[in-house]
């Protein structure tokens, strides 16, 4: 696929108007033609996300659709307008693996996954529009109008999280079409070209731009922005010590703290509601502000217990050595000192407790 040859042409429908404009300017054709050889060298190596990106009316989805016959070409799914997005999905595939795809490219409210599409905000149906994308398509997927629609901001942290799903494990290429510029490095793609210069660039991998957190102490008052995205209870202890992390002075994560009475251990604090907005979800935002409120209190001495029912989460601190595991499910650790950490009041829900220990 090294060279595409395009050719369009439109027939003008001749009017009053359209004899008109052709007198302001003296155009006289019947025809107008578009002309243009594209190089996009895509077989020279292998690659999982390719991004064609130009000014609006430059061609660019002539030459994805073009240039990748085979692939799949999405613009929009019909969605109902009653049923929840969940059931939205070809009836084959099981619910375990579209709730993994939902979590895979950061839509992680449960209660949002039960909403119909049309009452989910345009950040949420973006993600919603790909996870059925990459769940249904085994070929190969065009994604037209990529970003278009959303905030840029939101489009940033949305494209980080899709290239970490992408990526996460075998799937078929994606290609991403645009008229952002701004989404580059936060996607990442293999290759990019570029249909307003012609330009075809093979690119390295590379970390994604840093994402600074501001965190900020506050008070109960805070949750009402955050309370509908919590995955169990909008309700939160008035007694509560509470963080919200801002992103350019926008609120995005949301974190409480409670003390936990123990029976043998004076000092412990329990992590009480984290909740991140959805359309900050899928970078680690939720992990990254929950760790910076676990080590402020340990280093005040403070022991720091947390249990959560969140898949990402818990995988997350299954790994990483900033957190040791107490239980798992039923199961509890016996070395771990403390007892009572593996009751818990779920009945159908897989949970873990972990304790802080910190570098």
């Amino acid at each position: 696929m090294p060279s595409v040859h395009i050719v369009r042409e439109t027939k003008v429908q001749d009017s009053f108007r359209v004899q008109q404009v052709k007198g302001m300017f003296d155009y006289d054709r019947t025809t107008i033609r578009h002309e243009w050889t594209s190089n996009l060298p895509v077989e020279e190596k292998p690659w999982g996300i390719g991004l064609i990106v130009g000014p609006s009316g430059s061609g660019k989805t002539t030459l994805a659709t073009e240039a990748f016959k085979k692939f799949a070409f999405h613009k929009g799914f019909e969605w109902d307008v009653n049923a929840a997005v969940v059931d939205g999905f070809r009836k084959d595939l099981q619910t375990k693996d579209i709730v993994g795809m939902f979590n895979a490219v950061g839509f992680s409210s449960p209660p949002h996954w039960l909403k119909p599409f049309n009452h989910l905000s345009n950040g949420q149906q973006f993600r919603v529009e790909l996870a059925r994308c990459l769940l249904e398509n085994e070929k190969g997927l065009i994604f037209d109008e990529f970003t278009s629609v959303i905030d840029r901001e939101v489009a940033k942290i949305g494209c980080a999280a899709i290239s970490k799903a992408l990526r996460s494990k075998e799937n078929p290429p994606f290609i991403g079409v645009s008229c952002h510029y701004d989404i580059i490095d936060w996607l990442d793609p293999d290759w990019v070209f570029d249909v307003g210069t012609q330009c075809f660039e093979w690119r390295l991998r590379r970390r994604f731009p840093q994402i600074i957190l501001n965190v900020h102490k506050t008070n109960c008052a805070a949750w009402s922005i955050f309370r509908q995205y919590h995955y169990l209870d909008h309700s939160i202890n008035k007694v509560a010590q509470c963080y919200v992390a801002t992103i350019n002075e926008k609120p995005v994560a949301f974190c409480s703290v409670l003390h936990f009475p123990h029976p043998k251990v004076a000092n412990f604090k329990r992590e009480h509601r984290t909740v991140v907005l959805p359309d900050f979800q899928g970078v680690g935002i939720g992990n990254r502000l929950s760790e910076f409120v676990a080590n402020h209190y340990t280093r005040q001495g403070f022991r720091f217990v947390s249990t959560t029912s969140a898949p990402a989460m818990i995988r997350h601190r299954a790994k990483s050595n900033l957190w040791k595991t107490h239980r798992f499910g039923n199961s509890k650790q016996s070395e771990s000192g403390v007892t009572g950490l593996a009751k818990t009041s779920s009945k159908r829900r897989i949970t873990a407790g972990f304790e802080y220990i910190g570098k």
